[in-house]
């Protein structure tokens, strides 16, 4: 792929990304969304559906998460890369939807910030700021080796 091709690509997903902050967010169940922009240091956290705010949540970490790889793989072109980042996305998930959910559910952690940042890593594509330079830290260390 050529590099305008590519960078014309990018730009693309990029914009996706925002898309989805932009034009997803209100079609969504997010409670929270209004909870965060009040006075929540005063209030208690709103009643959730539960199912569907979980099932609202996950969508949106899915589709950032698809979108993300996809860039991944513009940028470094490699299977592995989108390999290692899909396993690093279902753990992820996996491992902040169950603390989101009992944090929240049975009011483990007396605070407000730590239920603001669960849910901020999980419907916002924060992961790929994180994997982009760990993988371009990697092939700048195998190119070093190699010489």
């Amino acid at each position: 792929m050529g590099k305008i091709a590519k960078f014309g690509l990018l730009f693309l997903l990029i914009l996706c990304l925002i898309g989805v902050r932009v034009f997803l967010e209100p079609f969504l169940y997010d409670p929270l969304i209004d909870y965060f922009k009040s006075d929540y240091l005063h209030k208690p956290i709103p009643d959730l559906n539960w199912s569907l705010y979980m099932l609202n949540l996950s969508f949106r970490f899915f589709i950032n998460a698809i979108i993300s790889l996809s860039i991944l793989y513009v940028i470094f072109n490699k299977k592995s890369v989108i390999r290692f980042s899909s396993k690093v996305y279902v753990i992820t998930f996996l491992i902040l939807m169950i603390l989101f959910f009992l944090v929240i559910k049975y009011q483990l952690i007396n605070g407000y910030l730590v239920i603001f940042y669960l849910r901020r890593f999980l419907i916002h594509p924060i992961i790929l700021l994180l994997l982009i330079p760990a993988f371009y830290y990697q092939r700048l260390a195998f190119k070093s080796n190699d010489n």
